[in-house]
């Protein structure tokens, strides 16, 4: 057993289980136990640091994974069992030097982790989704669901806001397009945007959001808060609860976006529609909610169309050329972005959305990148006017 987790262990036996305890006295808890060591074996200023560090880290915090966390280079932080962490570095993948002890670790981890966000992951219920204090994304899977699991990925957000200007500095996209985005916020048009895992859809949502007016209403819907929409005063928060360990008190993306509607928002912001809600999404930007924001999971602009049709029938059985007159009255705009090989990511298409025809919606492509490195180029002008 290793110093340091020797020394956990006399922390826990220690602790008073009757009471909460700060992270301050967790904290002189460990510092006196290494005063007390120091004594019996000589430690150095440095090893004690990184000694109280660790201790504190696996009593606290993501023990081992917190130097990544604070790290904010890092994008994404993957561990596949307890012998290989990766780690996604502006745009890279590589694997970490660094890895758990023991399988009871990282087990006493992930239940640290689930029980700060009122989840629950075991055997019987061996998926879970979770968030960090700081609002990163955690997806834990358990053995035997996952072969050479816990798997755990977390997905880390920037501190600061990235904002429209910095993406035209990286090339995402051009100052022309740009501007145009901003005539149709402000216009009121109702803007989906497309795209990959990790293509920046969320980021991107952020950097749209600084063009709406801040005389008006937001109210933003999540299943797991991620946007961080700043400097708009009349700002409304809503996340999804999964159902308690009971199986009550659920709390879905469908219920936050029927009651938003009794809000008085000027502007509905759905970060992600994954099912049947993006039924309610549709009728909302159907029922005078211009302006409103989404996006989801697809390949291009086209595959969005047929994801969105798919999604609303795995909400309510209605006919198929119902819901794509839906999906072409509520959406005015499908912006579709992608992730390059070299990590960047790229606005690769922005369609406007017309009427049904022949039993398909259609697209008018406005801007479009003919290949990956070209810069988007205007191929239509915007044919409807509000």
């Amino acid at each position: 057993m290793s110093l340091a987790q020797i020394l956990k262990s006399k922390v826990v036996s220690q602790l008073d289980i009757t009471k909460e305890l700060t992270d301050q006295e967790i904290q002189e808890k460990i510092d006196n136990l290494i005063i007390q060591q120091g004594k019996e074996t000589y430690l150095s200023l440095g090893e004690k640091e990184s000694l109280s560090r660790e201790v504190f880290n696996s009593l606290r915090r993501l023990d081992i994974l917190q130097e990544l966390i604070e790290d904010p280079g890092i994008s994404e932080i993957m561990v596949n069992g307890t012998e290989n962490i990766f780690i996604e570095k502006r745009g890279e993948i590589f694997q970490w030097h660094k890895k758990f002890d023991s399988y009871k670790k990282l087990e006493d981890m992930i239940q640290q982790v689930v029980s700060k966000s009122n989840r629950r992951i075991n055997d019987a219920n061996p998926i879970a989704d979770a968030r960090l204090q700081n609002g990163e994304r955690v997806n834990i899977v358990l053995y035997p669901i996952a072969l050479n699991g816990p798997i755990i990925t977390i997905r880390k957000f920037p501190k600061k806001v990235i904002t429209m200007k910095e993406l035209i500095h990286v090339h995402t996209l051009t100052q022309e397009v740009a501007e145009f985005l901003k005539y149709l916020v402000v216009q009121g048009y109702n803007i989906f945007i497309s795209g990959g895992t990790s293509s920046g859809k969320t980021t991107f949502l952020n950097a749209l959001s600084e063009f709406i007016p801040l005389n008006e209403r937001i109210i933003t819907i999540e299943d797991s808060a991620e946007l961080q929409i700043v400097n708009h005063p009349n700002l409304v928060r809503l996340e999804a609860r999964t159902a308690s360990i009971e199986g009550n008190y659920e709390i879905t993306i469908r219920d936050l976006i029927r009651t938003s509607l009794r809000m008085r928002p000027d502007r509905l912001i759905v970060g992600e529609v994954r099912g049947g809600e993006a039924l309610d999404m549709l009728q909302a930007m159907n029922t005078g909610h211009d302006g409103s924001l989404s996006t989801g999971h697809s390949n291009s602009t086209k595959d969005m169309i047929s994801r969105l049709e798919t999604m609303v029938l795995m909400g309510t059985e209605i006919p198929l050329e119902a819901v794509k007159r839906q999906i072409s009255a509520g959406i005015d705009i499908i912006l579709h972005l992608e992730r390059m090989k070299d990590g960047s990511r790229k606005v690769v298409e922005i369609s406007e959305i017309g009427e049904v025809r022949e039993g398909e919606v259609q697209l008018f492509q406005l801007f479009t990148r003919e290949n990956k490195k070209a810069e988007l180029r205007r191929c239509k002008d915007l044919k409807r006017k509000r």
